[in-house]
């Protein structure tokens, strides 16, 4: 099967949520739930700056130019006035229950497993070849090509470090979900969908790792690569995501504001 350089990041996890999509969220929730497993580990902290929090969620039309890089200065701006509003670094509320591990799980398992895992595998299993490369396409037109190949690479730097982290700190992930593919897509979109409706990478990651493992993950990617990476990567994320979400029908899904 052959596969386009810059297979997209359409959807999943995630995200994991696939999974696992990479930044930091603030060091407070917006709900009363309690924290996941990796609750006890020191949460990353906000770069001190300040600034106006993110504007509202609305699904705004997709831009057509490709994005610049955003100056260090302005993401941490970002940062610091999402965290002050009781955010996660990159907008949208966070989630301090406990986190889907079995979804995770299935998401690894999508991308080929903890050892050799690859976003990119990741979203052909969940979405087929044709659906990534017409995304990627969509997402490099918006974006540019570096910004989406650097989206792709990164988020499977964010699940594989999220694993390391959580390998050391002695959280075994349990038997996957019966998930696989438009079903683990839904899934992970359901996920990262805040209670308001708009879907947000940070929320998703939040649920598929745990708000504390989340932080860790963000601030190891801030320190290996820089918070304008970390910032591509949820930002692009989220419009991917809510990408799939349209394409699955699910209508009701917004876009965030960052995108």
């Amino acid at each position: 099967m052959k596969l386009n350089h810059t297979v997209l990041a359409v959807a999943v996890a995630v995200a994991s949520a696939l999974v696992l999509s990479l930044s930091a969220c603030s060091n407070t929730g917006n709900n009363d739930e309690t924290q996941g497993p990796a609750a006890s580990a020191a949460s990353a902290a906000s770069p001190a700056a300040t600034a106006a929090p993110a504007e509202s969620a609305t699904a705004a039309p997709a831009s057509t130019t490709a994005a610049a890089p955003a100056p260090a200065d302005s993401v941490a701006s970002m940062i610091a006035g999402n965290t002050q509003a009781g955010n996660n670094w990159f907008g949208g509320p966070t989630y301090t229950g406990q986190p889907d591990l079995a979804a995770t799980a299935a998401l690894v398992k999508a991308g080929g497993g903890a050892e050799n895992f690859d976003f990119a595998k990741a979203l052909v299993a969940m979405l087929g070849e044709k659906t990534v490369n017409a995304e990627v396409a969509k997402l490099t037109q918006q974006y540019g090509k570096q910004n989406v190949d650097d989206f792709i690479s990164g988020s499977t730097f964010v699940v594989k470090d999220a694993l390391q982290r959580a390998t050391a700190q002695g959280i075994k992930l349990p038997a996957p979900a019966d998930l696989s593919g438009s079903k683990l897509a839904g899934a992970l979109v359901a996920a990262g969908t805040a209670p308001d409706g708009t879907f947000w990478s940070g929320y998703l990651l939040d649920k598929t790792l745990s708000h504390a493992l989340h932080n860790e993950v963000m601030a190891d990617v801030d320190a290996k690569q820089s918070q304008a990476a970390d910032a591509n990567v949820h930002k692009i994320m989220n419009q991917a995501m809510y990408d799939v979400a349209q394409a699955l029908g699910k209508k009701d899904v917004k876009l965030a504001s960052f995108h």
